[in-house]
């Protein structure tokens, strides 16, 4: 064997061994794959994960699937929260289950009405307002408090469309990138859409968790995912994302790329991911006052009891860093 062949024989198992050396990761959704999820896919897509060390493996929630639950019982390491309601009565359970990164920094629900029959948050409240019932035992109740719109204006909402396309005297729920599209594309027109994010319920959603035993135990991991993660999303949102569109149409065949790109836009237009906070200290950005703040609002409004241990709920130790701004086009 001559020098040179050898040298490529070392360089071949040395990249064997590095493969090898990979952790493995699954990280949960907590819904079918969508562009919503983009910045995983991404990560994956890309080598950004496995750049320090992970091979991540991304499953799929959807309607007779729990992750969630899946993590409690050690077989996903990371899981896709929704908002920090969850993360509260999980410590109101005592469930260690912490969030460690905030993706979106508003919430994606919003309330929908025809042009004309509500032109102003404040107009939603001549409407009657189909909305689901876990929206009623969560934001609904924070409509009520904060904002003065009454339980008898409600009427459950069953994710169907037809009715609120039928009369414009009703408004609805729906998901940022979700009703507006199937309004838009089937009904016709352009809806009125109100994020309450912006009316001030001020949750993160679409949050990193893990297990506290996982942060205590393996930060390494914890740092990479998120990290990984971060970078993931700005170039998701700023960069080439072909790749992670592929993935997410191939992991759901339902997803087609102009949802995909009408998500895309509707995220970028409407700051869910990179606003506020994350402006300054980057994507994932999660901080103590806007998690308190929303605790004493969910308090406020009769959601969540009073002398909750809400602080249990995050740790902030792996964002905040400013990592991946580099990524983000400067004009």
């Amino acid at each position: 064997m001559t020098l040179k062949t050898l040298a490529l024989a070392t360089t071949a198992i040395f990249a064997v061994g590095a493969a090898w050396a990979n952790e493995k990761v699954v990280f949960g959704t907590n819904w079918l794959a969508q562009a919503e999820h983009g910045g995983f896919y991404q990560s994956v897509a890309d080598g950004t994960y496995a750049e320090c060390g992970l091979d991540v493996e991304i499953v799929s929630g959807g309607p007779q699937v729990n992750n969630r639950a899946l993590m409690l019982a050690g077989r996903i390491d990371f899981h896709m929260g929704g908002d920090m309601l969850q993360a509260f009565n999980a410590v109101k359970e005592g469930i260690p289950v912490v969030s460690v990164a905030a993706i979106f920094q508003k919430h994606p629900q919003v309330i929908i009405s025809h042009p004309g029959a509500a032109d102003s948050w404040d107009d939603l409240k001549n409407l009657t307002l189909l909305i689901g019932d876990n929206g009623f035992t969560s934001y609904y109740q924070w409509m009520i408090a904060a904002h003065g719109f009454t339980a008898e204006q409600r009427q459950p909402y069953t994710f169907n469309p037809a009715p609120f396309l039928a009369d414009e005297g009703l408004g609805m729920q729906g998901y940022l990138s979700s009703e507006p599209y199937v309004i838009e594309t089937e009904g016709g027109f352009t809806p009125n859409v109100f994020l309450i994010a912006d009316a001030g319920y001020s949750t993160y959603a679409t949050t990193i968790e893990t297990m506290a035993d996982t942060i205590a135990e393996r930060p390494e991991v914890v740092t990479c995912f998120v990290e990984g993660s971060i970078k993931g999303w700005y170039n998701y949102l700023y960069g080439d994302n072909q790749a992670a569109d592929d993935m997410i149409m191939a992991a759901n065949p339902d997803m087609t790329q102009d949802k995909i790109d009408f998500a895309i836009d509707k995220m970028l237009s409407q700051g869910i991911v990179d606003s506020g906070d994350a402006e300054t200290l980057g994507i994932g950005a999660l901080t103590e006052d806007k998690v308190g703040d929303f605790y004493a609002k969910m308090v406020e409004a009769g959601v969540i009891e009073d002398e909750l241990n809400w602080a249990a709920s995050f740790n902030s130790g792996f964002v905040n860093k400013g990592v991946g701004m580099d990524l983000k086009p400067s004009n």
